[in-house]
């Protein structure tokens, strides 16, 4: 069985939400201290990637849009996947003439590429780049299913699993930015939302019942909703209480509008709400 991705990104096909996969993999490269220059190969032919679902693989329809994220010593993996009618390319021999929309930039930038076609029912692009990091994360294990919401709420829901939790230091502050200006916030409350999302990653990680941090973000008009998890059993509540970043005091209970607290299973998981009353 593969090991599972570092990170794993559910969002919608929408064209918008490419830039949110282009901040991902920047802050994993900076977690693992990666050489600017494999850094924008990378983003370069994932974007590309990406964009194909975009464009081809719903047929002008929105659907969901997954985008995996593996960091080894020596090298990046990345899975772009859809689940619609796919792109449908045929990867080339090196002496092929280049055929497809981005194909060919990908297979310029990349190690290998493998397509997979799911016979109508989903495409699968894993792009393997030689990539060496300072800083390699340890093999990870499989830990469960880890919930998402249903492809319908994709249109305003992002679904993001970090592991190990503690890469969702240089993740979750972008993630929760970019989202933060998609809901129309203020720079006052974007930079609310930075402290809230540096509070959960610096202090989820102890509250964890595993060392995988799971987290989807609802995005409305001024408005966005965090659920957080899974935690261990009371944990919710003493994440909320020790949330001090830069000396602050408790970040999540100054800075959130509404807290609440949910058991699933024998864990727990937290809802925050942002709001921006300007």
């Amino acid at each position: 069985m593969a090991e599972p991705p570092n990170v794993r990104l559910k969002i919608s096909n929408r064209s918008e939400n490419v830039l949110l996969v282009r901040e991902v993999l920047t802050g994993v490269a900076e977690t693992i201290e990666l050489d600017s220059s494999d850094l924008y190969d990378i983003r370069t032919a994932v974007t590309e990637a990406c964009n194909n679902v975009v464009l081809h693989a719903y047929e002008g329809q929105e659907g969901p849009l997954e985008v995996d994220i593996s960091a080894s010593a020596d090298a990046i993996e990345v899975v772009v996947r859809d689940y619609g009618v796919g792109i449908r390319p045929r990867i080339r021999a090196p002496n092929e003439a280049a055929l497809g929309i981005g194909l060919p930039l990908i297979q310029a930038l990349v190690h290998s590429v493998e397509f997979t076609d799911a016979d109508g029912r989903g495409t699968e692009l894993r792009m393997r780049f030689l990539a060496p990091s300072r800083c390699a994360f340890e093999p990870l294990q499989e830990d469960g299913d880890v919930p998402s919401p249903a492809d319908e709420d994709l249109v305003s829901t992002t679904a993001l699993t970090i592991a190990p939790a503690s890469l969702a230091r240089t993740v979750l502050p972008r993630v929760l930015s970019v989202l933060a200006a998609r809901a129309d916030f203020s720079t006052d409350r974007i930079s609310d939302a930075q402290l809230v999302a540096d509070s959960l990653a610096a202090h989820a990680p102890s509250s964890l019942g595993s060392d995988r941090l799971s987290l989807t973000v609802s995005v409305k008009a001024r408005n966005l909703e965090l659920c957080v998890g899974p935690l261990g059993a009371g944990r919710a509540d003493r994440l909320i209480l020790d949330s001090d970043v830069d000396g602050l005091g408790p970040v999540i209970e100054k800075l959130t509008d509404d807290r609440r607290v949910a058991a699933v299973g024998s864990s727990e998981v937290l809802a925050l709400q942002l709001v921006d009353r300007e």
